[in-house]
């Protein structure tokens, strides 16, 4: 057998390409970021043609560094930003426009419309999402409205539309139209239950079927397809692994039982919590949604998803200049006790979980003449854990589980100041693994799997182990205290937009 699982982790600032032995250890990683494109307030998009360049350049860049043999290479996995919208054409393979990146908030007039006309109970009952500017359905009818000739050349077959993993895949084959039902599951276009598009949200949405690539397993033994042999890679390696980022984390952090749960620290964070073969519908704020499809059928989750997280400190850094960098941060905000009674509430992209609220809007509440750059950065760490303790609070009133310990993986995790505080605004102890790129990780166990580079989930629990355990330090007084104060910052940011500000 081959010895290495390769991933390649397509994130929203960046990608990275990582090759693992048998042991889920890292052998060769490389990492580019991507530009960042905000055409006017609210919306963000990024040029396919770059990220496919881009990920091109990190394979090359990891397998000349590290001196691997592509032969080596057993099998490849994808993982990748969730719900950014691509079209391309079907005979030239380039863009028609820029994706629509999953922070956009220029579906609001569309989700808004849904609403309106009473839809938005059928969406939840059959794809287990809340209308919501988050997901890929509304912005592909928004291309499909917006973009000169794109309906006519999508009913004709010529346009094809794609998540970014479909867009990497197509590339890395040289033609497979495919995705899996992770990230088929965050578009509002499939039924939950039947794993397959629903004629009539697609229509509802005006979306042509012929459009949209097959939904295929997660882990699957027949193959996407082969890598091209004059691609990046250079030989032809099976592409037989495909989850969302976030379920990607999930199976990486091994959670296969049923009430194991983790969080994932990027642009946003994401808690996945696994509910086996049951797909539960949320009461609290949470998705429904699938974790990961094996050939032996699919397990579900339930998610609380935070748009805004890693992206505040990008914020501090690139648009206020507060900091020269996201690892500064933890200095910062350890030279003040307390964030000085402010609270930042980064709802730049309106509140995602479990608030849903598309008129809420970025707000901080507090300040008085004692306020520094330090409590303004102490804040911002702080908000990133409220927004986890609101999410783990939704999850214990849908499922009725209340967690002893909380996993925890993403590039932010480094931040040791930040998950002791995670730890003490939760009132669990947070876990993070030896291996941190767990959402690569996974990609490369589904791959792995379906070749037979391990022989079952056994084996990849036997893989997982622990770098740190960060104990609560906080009182329970001190925590329910700071906890009033988050949520009464929350209901100031609420409904700005509504007002008629744009």
């Amino acid at each position: 057998m081959k010895p290495y699982a390769a991933a390649i982790d397509q994130g929203t600032t960046g990608t990275r390409f990582m090759l693992f032995d048998r042991q889920g250890r890292v052998v060769a990683s490389c990492y580019e970021e991507h530009t960042q494109i905000y055409p006017q307030p609210g919306w963000v998009e990024h040029d396919a043609a770059e990220i496919w360049a881009r990920t091109a350049r990190v394979i090359s860049g990891a397998l000349q560094a590290s001196g691997i043999d592509p032969a080596q290479i057993a099998a490849i996995g994808i993982t990748n930003q969730r719900e950014t919208t691509v079209v391309w054409d079907r005979r030239t393979g380039e863009p028609l426009c820029n994706a629509i990146v999953w922070q956009d908030t220029r579906t609001r007039p569309i989700c808004q419309r849904l609403i309106a006309d009473g839809l938005e109970p059928a969406f939840r009952a059959r794809t287990g999402l809340p209308i919501a500017t988050y997901f890929s359905g509304p912005k592909l009818q928004w291309l499909l409205e917006n973009v000169p000739g794109l309906r006519d050349k999508a009913l004709a077959g010529q346009a094809l539309f794609g998540t970014i993993d479909s867009w990497i895949i197509w590339n890395l084959t040289g033609g497979a139209h495919v995705t899996d039902v992770t990230n088929a599951s965050r578009t509002m276009l499939m039924d939950l239950r039947k794993l397959d598009w629903d004629d009539e949200l697609l229509q509802v949405l005006g979306v042509p079927r012929q459009m949209l690539p097959r939904i295929r397993p997660s882990s699957d033994a027949a193959f996407y397809g082969l890598t091209r042999a004059d691609g990046p890679l250079g030989a032809e390696v099976p592409v037989c692994g495909d989850l969302g980022d976030q379920q990607a984390a999930l199976f990486g952090q091994a959670c296969f039982e049923p009430g194991q749960a983790k969080n994932t620290y990027g642009t946003g964070c994401f808690m996945l919590l696994n509910t086996g073969s049951e797909a539960i519908p949320s009461a609290s704020g949470l998705l429904t949604t699938v974790a990961y499809g094996l050939p032996d059928g699919v397990t579900y989750a339930l998610e609380g998803s935070i748009a805004i997280t890693g992206a505040a400190v990008q914020w501090l850094r690139d648009n206020l200049g507060l900091i020269g960098s996201a690892a500064e941060s933890e200095t910062v905000a350890r030279s003040v006790e307390d964030a000085g009674g402010i609270y930042f509430v980064p709802a730049f992209s309106g509140l995602f979980a479990p608030y849903w609220d598309m008129d809420a809007r970025g707000v901080i509440v507090g300040l008085t003449r004692y306020v520094t750059r330090a409590h303004l950065v102490r804040a911002t760490l702080e908000a990133i854990c409220y927004q986890t303790r609101d999410v783990l609070e939704a999850m214990r009133a849908d499922s009725g589980i209340a967690l002893s310990a909380l996993k925890v993986d993403g590039g932010a995790t480094v931040n040791d100041f930040l998950m002791q505080l995670q730890a003490d605004i939760l009132g669990v102890p947070v876990v993070r693994p030896t291996v941190n790129e767990t959402t690569a990780l996974g990609a490369a166990y589904a791959a792995g799997l379906a070749v037979g580079l391990w022989a079952g989930l056994d084996e990849l629990r036997a893989n997982w182990g622990v770098d740190r355990t960060f104990e609560p330090q906080w009182g329970l007084a001190r925590r329910e205290q700071a906890y009033v104060g988050w949520k009464r910052a929350v209901e100031r940011s609420r409904g700005w937009m509504a007002c008629g500000d744009t």
